[in-house]
């Protein structure tokens, strides 16, 4: 029984104490430190509870109740057998209690903030690192993009060159070719084209190949255009497109070239009974304002501009 009260003595006063610096440590810290209070009485609790069993104790009693057990009953045993004289108050040192496992101190949290800064800080810096890696690789990719950019100019333009050099030189292949196979008149050519187009089509074609549609512009053309056809398609009869029409003004016919036309061949029906299939031309009005020439005589007829028929260009020498 002694045994137990000294048991008793020994570990009350470090529990007490004990639970005093736990609660001074919660009462310190209870914002950031919550976690290690809460642990901390748990091993209180603990601690009591094998107390409790091993002095016979009831389990049910509490922390106060056992604690005024302990006091009540005194410490120590009677005086006889602790080898002191009746009357003399008994004199001990109490036993240092433990301390507490240590809590987080300003220090501490200080440094614990101070770490972490430190931390962060040293990944900023390896962002920027790759930052200014990043930016090196943008600024290449910026200057090859601007000599590629540069290169596909220079391509373009001696694309284009080559585009005109290649024009130039398909009128001039025209314009001879015109010569040697068609017919020259003066200071110009005449060629057939016996490909069907509608009257703008054929003008296209025609200056692709360094001319423009033919535009006899006096009686001599007009009857060197009239054998040459004539030759060329006869025992047929064709109609073939020339260079001549009335689309800015009705009964204002121009060139192509935006010359006035001075002279006419217009088909005339035979009197005094006309066919009613070769009236006198122009008849077509606003509907017709293309102008065709007949390869059998060489008169000319207006037809709607959209009408496909074969056409003739003319080159100057």
């Amino acid at each position: 029984m002694q045994a137990a009260w000294l048991l008793g003595a020994l570990v009350v006063p470090q529990l007490l104490g004990f639970g005093q610096g736990a609660q001074g440590a919660e009462r310190e810290w209870a914002g950031g430190w919550g976690g290690a209070v809460e642990e901390e009485r748990d091993r209180e609790v603990l601690m009591l509870k094998h107390l409790q069993e091993a002095l016979g104790l009831p389990s049910d009693m509490g922390e106060e109740n056992f604690t005024g057990i302990i006091l009540d009953e005194g410490l120590w045993g009677p005086e006889e057998e602790q080898g002191e004289p009746k009357g003399k108050a008994a004199t001990t040192t109490p036993a240092p209690s433990p301390s507490p496992s240590p809590s987080p101190t300003q220090e501490d949290v200080v440094t614990y903030i101070l770490g972490r800064l430190a931390g962060l800080d040293a990944g900023l810096h390896q962002l920027h690192v790759r930052l200014h890696a990043l930016d090196t690789r943008v600024v290449e990719l910026t200057q090859g993009l601007r000599q590629l950019r540069k290169a596909a100019d220079d391509t373009r333009e001696a694309v284009q060159a080559l585009q005109e050099e290649q024009g130039r030189a398909g009128r001039e292949r025209g314009r001879l070719e015109g010569c040697l196979k068609g017919r020259r008149v003066g200071h110009k050519c005449f060629l057939l084209s016996r490909d069907f187009e509608a009257q703008a089509a054929a003008q296209a074609r025609c200056v692709a190949r360094g001319g423009s549609l033919a535009q006899p512009a006096d009686r001599q053309q007009m009857e060197a255009l009239t054998s040459y056809l004539r030759a060329a398609l006869a025992p047929y009869n064709w109609p073939v497109w020339l260079g001549v029409h009335d689309r800015r003004a009705e009964g204002l016919y121009l060139f192509e070239n935006g010359q006035r036309v001075s002279f006419f061949a217009w088909h005339r029906a035979p009197s005094p009974s006309p066919h009613p299939l070769s009236p006198s031309q122009p008849n077509g009005g606003a509907l017709e304002n293309c102008v065709a020439q007949a390869s059998d005589d060489g008169s000319w007829w207006d037809h709607d501009c959209e009408r496909r028929l074969y056409f003739v260009c003319e080159f100057p020498v």
